[in-house]
């Protein structure tokens, strides 16, 4: 095991990939350099997760970062971030490549997520494909584009679902605008989006859809006025047909992330990621609540008492800029887990990173150096997707060279 000594140099990672159906072939192999294998892969773990931990590597022994956090808990977190969240690392970071849609999802709150888990640990259900809560916590996440990135993000004003959804015929539609024509409050949201997800228990469901998309594909012929809202209704029951995902997605904001643009997405707000690349950050959990565009376990009753069904756009992070060229750029959720900075480095200037806490700091482009404070001489250069945890006991951190870099932080709540 290491020594505290070892904790004042950056530590290299090795990190594994997630492979789900959904992924892209060739994002993630490119943005580590590696050859595509020819199968989709959809996440890239850097973190302390028990279900794919990161791995410490040095020269003498690999360690995984989970169990090195467990070990040293005051050398790896700091007295503040060890106190407040336990011997864990509070944050789990992800780069996240959707070839195609994911599932229409939803996170639990803090409350929800232990109710959830232990209530499967007394039934017996097993930690396998069928389980919803895999661990106690909740999970808000933030994401920031790497590329163009397409997704569904929050429940769109009932009067703007109405307005896409007239025209439009089948026995689902037809239901939905209904309930809303009657109530508009958040009941009525709750009732209509219910009634599509079990819509999908129907043996006419498949149909009743076809029946609908005939309506968008004309309309979208015709030069549609809700073109993105119609594509994005084709596009999920071509990759998922039968699915009243697709329909569902009129309920939703449809949202594009050019790089460097973020978004928030707190516990309890349905969304699903449509198609791109970019860096995730979220509270150290792998709790997924899915209702629909998946082949993964699906857990209707959990998502729907789990969401909110207020109407409201998609959150932005709070995005501050600093650096003598402005190259420095952090994002603040209101969220105690984590945070993320970014820094445009040249070699006209080292850029300070966050000086306290576990850090996690990944290469997006370029050639940079890692150097701490407290360093004993070693440093650590990272290429694109190449990473390092930098722990408390390292102290202060500087990036120097040329490149593009991310760090995963703590924020202090002082």
């Amino acid at each position: 095991m290491l020594a505290t000594a070892q904790f004042r140099d950056p530590l290299p990672l090795s990190n594994r990939v997630q492979r789900y159906d959904w992924g892209s072939v060739d994002a993630i192999p490119g943005f580590v350099g590696k050859e595509p294998d020819g199968g989709p892969q959809a996440e890239l773990w850097l973190g302390a997760h028990t279900s794919a931990p990161s791995t410490v590597r040095l020269p003498d022994v690999n360690v995984s970062l989970d169990e090195l956090v467990r070990s040293l808990p005051e050398d790896a977190l700091g007295h503040r971030v060890a106190e407040r969240f336990g011997p864990r690392l509070p944050y789990l970071l992800k780069v996240l490549a959707a070839g195609r849609a994911l599932s229409l999802q939803v996170h639990p709150s803090s409350s929800r997520a232990r109710d959830g888990f232990e209530r499967e640990n007394n039934e017996g259900v097993p930690f396998g494909p069928k389980r919803s809560f895999r661990d106690d916590q909740h999970k808000p996440e933030m994401l920031l584009a790497l590329t163009q990135f397409e997704g569904l993000a929050g429940f769109r004003n009932p009067r703007t679902i109405l307005e896409l959804l007239d025209g439009l015929s089948g026995t689902l539609v037809d239901g939905v605008r209904g309930i809303l024509m009657r109530d508009r409050s958040h009941a009525g949201m709750r009732a209509a989006f219910q009634l599509l997800l079990s819509g999908r228990l129907e043996p006419s469901c498949a149909a009743d859809i076809d029946a609908t998309l005939v309506v968008v594909r004309e309309r979208l012929r015709a030069g549609s006025p809700f073109s993105r809202a119609d594509r994005t209704v084709a596009d999920l029951a071509d990759q998922h047909p039968g699915d009243p995902g697709a329909i569902a997605s009129l309920m939703l904001n449809r949202i594009s992330l050019e790089p460097g643009e973020a978004i928030f997405t707190p516990a309890g707000e349905v969304h699903a990621y449509l198609s791109g690349l970019g860096v995730e950050i979220m509270a150290n959990s792998d709790n997924v609540l899915r209702a629909g565009l998946t082949s993964k376990h699906v857990d209707e009753a959990a998502l729907m008492a789990c969401a909110s069904f207020v109407p409201r756009r998609p959150a932005s992070p709070e995005v501050t800029t600093s650096g003598s060229r402005g190259q420095v750029h952090t994002y603040r959720v209101p969220v105690a887990e984590f945070a993320l900075t970014t820094a445009d480095v040249d070699l006209s200037e080292a850029v300070t990173m966050p000086p306290a806490g576990p850090r996690i700091v990944l290469g997006l482009s370029g050639r940079v150096e890692l150097a701490t404070e407290r360093s004993d001489g070693g440093r650590v250069t990272l290429q694109r997707g190449e990473s390092a945890f930098v722990p408390h006991g390292a102290g202060g951190l500087q990036v120097a060279g040329s490149g593009y870099v991310l760090c995963a932080w703590v924020p202090d709540p002082g």
